[in-house]
């Protein structure tokens, strides 16, 4: 455990140390050994197979979970009093991870294993739990998550659907369409969000043969083929009053809580596709001869290369950091208290915009990937004889999942700000010595024997650019900040480039002593490339911010800033993606494994 621990949002205006950070090299035997187990199922059972499940041959994926019940894969969240191993998220992040490389596959399972089993392990009675866990963990039912309507996705308490409770009491008829379900072609427990009386918003849990409920067709996707997607059609269902889940009114605590958790798993697996795509590129590029020589040995795509490298080594760094932080923070919580769920649910929540953080950033990294990946193939890429054209199909829904990364920009500074007005952070102390320090020159010397020195002062003065820019908002438009989409999103962007710097920084800064000289010379220059393009990220984001808030002076001045705090000295960076590249080209694949 860290010992200090830093609370959400908190890594805005705070130091981490990098002894306190959770990095993959800190993985455990045992960790590793279900790292090993997933991937050997995935790669000798699934992978195989991707092209008959990409024909929804749903056989198979049901199939393929109880298989996954059999190696324990399904359990890692679950309590042992039920059956569980109840493990760390580190653990259940690396599985994700994994199994990321079966395609629509992943999209089962994480959908069961999240947000599908989550709301029943969190806000399930013992009697719900007795009755329906030990099936969703061994593989013997999956479960889908119905929230989503045709006229409602991310307000999902715009929701229609409803609830009536019948005269005698015994149970509630509901009504409505669910759209959008994973799994819904072969689940057989469903999370329903609903309105009893048209008013409380409430979750069930439903039973495939449950009189009323019917699952619709298919629908016919861009990508994700091989994964079920359906409506799902309340008709005058009838559920017994026992299988409300938690209580009646407070379905939104469900929804947001466990969306948190998603989001967080998302981060995970999309990190692990990119790993695999990735190596899929770099070998083609390997194969691919242009003017007889490999087209991996083109400065082009060299660059592609390096430059992917650096975004999956920050992903793979943000992911296990935010697992080392939730697992200390729920270490924090005694097992066995009554409320117990309600603290663990109240410690996640406290990182909800970390896990929005995670979300965005991964899935945008995968999406670069993959739109690399196809380009290093050329028009080879565009045909399905070759897995790049569906990665990149594939990849495109992650950018929706668990809220929009549109929604997700407007919750991570509004959760921030949030936390702020509070007073849980002193943000807006904070924010005016950053504003103050705009008119005070700065005469710091890096030392430069210290490892990442130019980085660490990057990351300080990014820090110092959120909070200007976040205070400058606050001042001028006040509680009516939230409505100004667009400056939160310019925010956002900077607080989450300064969480994935900071992640890879400290996680570089902790492993170096233990690398080789040869790597720690690639993990250097790894972290340079990635610091350029975040300070380039970051600095493009304030200046877009500045612009949108003030005028005149003001302006000027901190433009000024956003010149002074998003410089970096990234000398020697053609050379560093050399080095990057011709080392993956070298092992034909993501090099930090």
């Amino acid at each position: 455990m860290a010992d200090t621990l830093l609370k959400g949002g908190e890594y805005l205006i705070a130091d981490s140390q990098s002894e306190d950070v959770f990095t993959p090299e800190d993985f455990s035997d045992e960790q590793r050994q279900f790292g090993d187990t997933t991937e050997q199922f995935v790669t000798n059972e699934l992978v195989p197979r991707i092209e008959e499940i990409d024909n929804q041959n749903f056989d198979i994926v049901v199939e393929g979970m109880r298989k996954c019940g059999e190696l324990g894969l399904l359990m890692m969240d679950a309590p042992e009093e039920y059956g569980g191993l109840d493990l760390d998220k580190a653990s259940s992040m690396l599985v994700a991870e994994r199994i990321a490389i079966s395609g629509s596959f992943s999209v089962a399972y994480s959908a069961h294993t999240g947000i599908g089993t989550l709301p029943l392990i969190y806000y399930g009675t013992h009697e719900q739990k007795q009755k329906y866990l030990e099936k969703l963990i061994t593989g013997e039912w999956c479960s889908a998550y119905c929230l989503t309507e045709p006229g409602s996705g991310s307000d999902a308490l715009g929701a229609q659907a409803s609830a009536i409770l019948s005269e005698d009491g015994s149970h509630y008829v509901l009504n409505g369409t669910k759209q959008y379900i994973t799994n819904g072609g072969f689940a057989q427990l469903f999370t329903v969000f609903a309105k009893i009386d048209k008013e409380h918003f409430t979750a069930f849990l439903i039973e495939r043969d449950f009189e009323g409920l019917s699952v619709g067709p298919e629908e016919k996707k861009m990508g994700i083929k091989g994964s079920s997607t359906t409506p799902v059609i309340l008709d005058n269902c009838k559920v017994p009053v026992e299988n409300v889940l938690g209580e009646i009114g407070k379905g939104h605590k469900i929804a947001f809580n466990v969306l948190n958790v998603g989001r967080f798993k998302l981060g995970a697996a999309v990190t692990g596709a990119a790993k695999a795509a990735l190596e899929t590129g770099i070998k083609y590029g390997n194969e691919r001869v242009q003017f007889k020589k490999k087209i991996s040995s083109f400065g082009a795509i060299k660059e592609k290369i390096a430059d992917l490298t650096a975004d999956i080594f920050a992903a793979e760094s943000l992911i296990y950091r935010l697992a080392g932080l939730l697992d200390d923070k729920l270490a924090t919580i005694e097992k066995g208290i009554d409320d117990y769920y309600v603290q663990y649910q109240k410690g996640i929540e406290d990182y909800a915009a970390e896990c929005g953080i995670s979300k965005v950033f991964c899935s945008e990294v995968l999406a670069r990937t993959v739109d690399e990946v196809v380009q290093i193939h050329g028009g080879y890429g565009f045909v399905s004889d070759y897995p790049a054209e569906r990665y990149y199909r594939d990849e495109r829904i992650n950018r929706i999942f668990e809220g929009t990364n549109e929604i997700n920009r407007l919750l991570i500074p509004g959760m921030i700000l949030r936390k702020a007005m509070k007073g849980e952070l002193p943000l807006q102390a904070e924010a005016m010595k950053a504003f103050e320090s705009l008119m005070t020159p700065s005469f710091e010397e890096l030392d430069d024997s210290l490892p990442f020195a130019a980085e660490k002062a990057l990351i300080t003065n990014l820090k110092t650019l959120f909070l200007i820019l976040a205070g400058t908002g606050v001042q001028k438009f006040m509680d009516k900040i939230a409505d100004e989409q667009e400056i939160l999103m310019a925010a956002a962007d900077i607080a989450i480039q300064i969480f994935a710097l900071e992640s890879a920084v400290l996680r570089g800064e902790k492993v170096l002593p233990s690398y080789s000289e040869r790597r720690q010379e690639l993990l250097k220059a790894t972290i340079r490339i990635f610091a350029f393009r975040a300070s380039e990220t970051a600095g493009s984001a304030a200046r877009k911010g500045a612009f949108y808030i003030e005028e005149g002076d003001t302006l000027t001045m901190i433009l000024s800033g956003v010149r002074r705090f998003s410089k970096y000295d990234a000398t020697g960076l053609l050379a560093a993606k050399r080095l990057v590249a011709d080392a993956a080209s070298e092992d034909e694949k993501y090099i930090f494994c």
